[in-house]
């Protein structure tokens, strides 16, 4: 498994960009990819990612097993995914702090969690669960919302901070989801950053988002917004530069725009990098104690 370095930054690597990206070998630290756009064992998707895989480094980002359902994950789902990381042997594997079945329906949706203790122990059943059958360490990501659950009894800084210290996992923090939520529920995106523990931090993800209506969307459809910037750029300088992705899924431009938003979150990180004391180490790629 190769190691990346906290400046690292890479991009989504989609469908448009499969040939393009394996000709041009960009300047780039890592890819990341949909876990269950690979899950078939053969064939010419999984040919693909690992031809990727001789190039760059892989991130595995799952978008499917809904952790914090009152459902158990599908075993099937489970174990696709424990024989592509086998295979591929990803630098990072990733969830979504979120819930998204119920008896026999998945929403295809990643849905927010009450913030409250009931939803913690769950999800850290879960993570726990998932990061032994996987035998490493797992990151969760924050996710863009536009209703809140009723009742909650601790901030979501507070929750993935409590959440990555009972069970190990490291924390995704996606600045973009974060700038979202901070417009459409009014609350200072500065001091959500600021409460999260540093040394649980172990990627980054930024992404565009637009305007519709009076709401602000986290369409993965547009260009990084210059306040999404500015809030990654406080990130680096107070809880240390990490590995940084940047995403698109809808209006995807040529490879070269990515590229050049990757590039511009490496400058900012490697600007702003900082040797205080909340700045640490990430968290492992592997995990002993889930062994």
């Amino acid at each position: 498994m190769d190691a990346i370095i906290p400046e690292s930054v890479g991009i989504g690597w989609r469908q448009p960009h499969y040939a393009a990206l394996l000709e041009q070998r960009p300047d780039l630290d890592f890819l990341e990819v949909h876990s269950e756009n690979f899950f078939a064992d053969g064939g010419a998707a999984r040919a693909m990612l690992r031809a990727a895989r001789d190039a760059y480094p892989i991130s595995l980002h799952g978008v499917g097993l809904a952790l914090g359902s009152v459902v158990e994950p599908p075993a099937a789902h489970l174990e696709r995914l424990a024989r592509l990381v086998a295979d591929i042997d990803p630098v990072l594997v990733s969830e979504h702090l979120c819930w998204g079945r119920a008896d026999g329906w998945h929403t295809g949706d990643l849905l927010p969690m009450p913030l409250d203790e009931a939803a913690l122990a769950l999800m850290c059943r879960r993570v726990d669960a998932l990061q032994r059958r996987l035998r490493r360490v797992v990151l969760v990501e924050n996710i863009s919302a536009y209703l809140r659950p009723a009742g909650a009894t601790m901030t979501e800084p507070a929750f993935l901070n409590r959440l990555a210290a009972r069970t190990g996992c490291g924390i995704l923090l996606d600045i973009n989801n974060i700038h979202v939520n901070a417009c459409n529920f009014g609350f200072d995106p500065l001091g959500y950053v600021d409460a999260i523990d540093a040394a649980r931090v172990a990627q980054y993800h930024l992404a565009g988002h637009e305007r519709i209506d009076r709401c602000v969307v986290d369409t993965h459809g547009a260009a990084i917004d210059a306040a999404v910037f500015a809030l990654y750029r406080h990130a680096c300088a107070v809880l240390g530069p990490r590995p940084t992705l940047v995403e698109r899924d809808a209006a995807i431009p040529a490879l070269g725009e990515l590229v050049a938003e990757a590039h511009a979150a490496r400058a900012i990180a490697i600007a702003t990098a900082t040797t205080d004391g909340r700045a640490a180490q990430r968290p492992q790629a592997s995990l002993a104690a889930h062994g």
